[in-house]
């Protein structure tokens, strides 16, 4: 019955992965089908021939790798900026003892609560008045506003759950502050700074509205609002393409993970517990 019962299970699970895989199975499929295989009727999973004339125009033929280089370099530098500032600004929010430090840390969770609707046009304003209007770094002083909130509050839980003793150990051996910080909160913090990162890469490389509203040309565009307009032809949407670029734009998510995926786990599972 035990055996059974594993068995049960087990295809249970591989079913419910075979469901929600089946997106992004179509999707690679699709995009190495011929064009004229894509909307035939009855679908089929698997072309005749496979192509890669999809990926080669995409590639090649529109302006796609600008746009995510651009992506890349959004993300990237927000990331950055905003896991750096965090790491500083959490050990300083779970070490130091200062008045208002719990109604500090309830304001940054409720920016980070607020939505970002609300704050399109203030932060617009904000930007232009800086002299970044339709502009990459503009976009990256935007994101880091939205990600360092997050990353702060993310950050504060693995720092809390991180024990002390062994800073103070540092300290009495005579080790300056700066000392403790990079040599022992550092690598004991790392899981959850990579698993903050990672977060944070995402939420930046995936956003669409701000890209949308605040850069208008075409060589400073990033993936989410530019994509759109590569694949649209006419009044038509070439779905081979799209799928490309879908494919495309998931591999730097697929080798982040896969590059950090140890210190993903034990990050997540490190801030769900205080120590």
């Amino acid at each position: 019955m035990k055996t059974l019962g594993r068995v049960l299970r087990d295809i249970l699970v591989w079913a419910v992965i075979g469901v929600f895989s089946f997106p992004l199975v179509w999707m690679l499929v699709t995009s190495v089908k011929p064009r004229d295989q894509t909307t035939s009727y009855p679908p089929a999973l698997l072309p005749d021939q496979f192509t890669l004339e999809h990926y080669v125009n995409l590639l090649f033929n529109t302006a796609f790798p600008r746009l995510f280089v651009n992506s890349l370099f959004v993300s990237g530098v927000s990331t950055l900026v905003a896991v750096l500032c965090a790491t500083a600004g959490a050990y300083g929010m779970t070490r130091y003892r200062f008045p208002g430090r719990s109604l500090m840390a309830r304001l940054v969770l409720f920016a980070y609560l607020l939505p970002a609707v609300v704050l399109l046009v203030p932060l617009y304003v904000v930007v232009a008045g800086m002299g970044l209007g339709d502009s990459l770094w503009g976009l990256v002083v935007t994101y880091i506003t939205f990600a360092l909130p997050f990353a702060l509050w993310l950050l504060r839980a693995f720092m809390a759950a991180l024990p002390p003793d062994v800073e103070a150990a540092a300290a009495i051996d005579g080790a300056s502050r700066w000392a403790v910080f990079f040599e022992i909160v550092i690598p004991q913090a790392l899981p959850g700074i990579m698993a903050t990162a990672v977060f944070t890469f995402i939420g930046a490389y995936n956003e669409y509205l701000y890209a949308l509203v605040f850069v208008n040309a075409d060589a400073r565009m990033t993936l989410p609002p530019g994509v759109m307009r590569l694949v649209k032809e006419s009044y038509n949407i070439d779905w081979n393409v799209m799928m490309a670029a879908a494919v495309v734009i998931t591999a730097p998510v697929l080798v982040l993970f896969a590059c950090v995926q140890r210190h993903f786990s034990q990050g997540f599972g490190a801030g769900s517990v205080k120590g």
